[in-house]
């Protein structure tokens, strides 16, 4: 009979071993593949995205077709700005987009497939950069303002400014490349690489991402995934908060798709979508 040693039951439960994309840490623009551990984080004890950077809670949509694209504003949009509001606290919070990840819009743009290398979706300098955007609003944009009832300057103004994003599996339970979540508190800010992104998607979006540096020695880095994801789930996870910048505490939350090594590529191919609230405090 095979027993467990009191270090392996200590241990937070295993989903699968399996190789992220890391950048150099001289060199941010090249990135080579670490095998880590990924925990199953349903079965672990895990603190919140206050904490942690991420979470995974209930959440139940009206939407029904997760592909149409002008229903998932007028419905889905609403409800991720109430579901942020009341995470945050903020006094408003504006979503004026969305991204399908799947077969077909990785088709139209490579940017638009799983993001296969781990990162944080922005650096210290998005705070000015999205002040800046809400200036000359874009119509999407315009939009999310009259939803929440506000103007501009409400976004230029605000005191804080919190960027809080959604993730949700819109297709099976089982997929290729499903994602995985670091503890935010494992990832020092000597670990982070600013990288810049270029007309992301085709948008004429340019921005400065986090990239994480592959460890030079033992892997610290607390990495979590959630098996059988629910299309009433949704993963919510924190990638700016200009209350933080400076401090120390962590803005970023890294993140990336991984190869689920149980999962033929394809078969089924990952379908997911993903929000992002810009949460103001006044």
């Amino acid at each position: 009979m095979q027993t467990r040693t009191a270090a392996a039951l200590d241990q937070p439960p295993l989903w699968c071993r399996a190789a992220l994309n890391y950048v150099l840490p001289d060199q941010a623009s090249v990135t080579r593949a670490v095998t880590v551990a990924i925990r199953d984080g349903r079965r672990c004890d895990l603190p919140g995205w206050q904490t942690a950077g991420f979470e995974l809670m209930r959440h139940r949509s009206a939407l029904t077709d997760w592909d149409d694209d002008a229903a998932i504003e007028e419905q889905h949009y609403p409800e991720i700005a109430d579901l942020a509001r009341s995470l945050t606290g903020c006094d408003h919070a504006l979503v004026a987009s969305h991204i399908r990840r799947n077969p077909e819009e990785a088709a139209r743009h490579p940017d638009l497939g799983p993001i296969a290398f781990v990162h944080s979706d922005f650096a210290a300098s998005y705070g000015e950069l999205i002040r800046g955007l809400y200036r000359n609003p874009k119509p999407e944009s315009q939009r999310a303002l009259a939803r929440a009832g506000i103007s501009a300057e409400a976004v230029g103004n605000a005191r804080r400014l919190l960027i809080l994003q959604f993730w949700r599996n819109t297709g099976p339970a089982r997929m290729d490349l499903p994602i995985a979540f670091c503890d935010a508190r494992s990832v020092p800010a000597e670990d982070l690489r600013p990288l810049p992104v270029t007309d992301y998607a085709g948008g004429g979006f340019d921005f400065e991402t986090l990239a994480v540096a592959a460890p030079t020695g033992p892997i610290r880095h607390e990495w979590y995934g959630f098996p059988e994801l629910e299309r009433d789930e949704v993963i919510a996870f924190r990638t700016y908060d200009s209350e933080r910048i400076g401090t120390g505490a962590p803005f970023w939350t890294p993140h990336s798709a991984f190869a689920d090594p149980d999962v033929a590529p394809g078969r089924p191919s990952r379908r997911s979508i993903e929000l992002r609230a810009t949460c103001l405090f006044s």
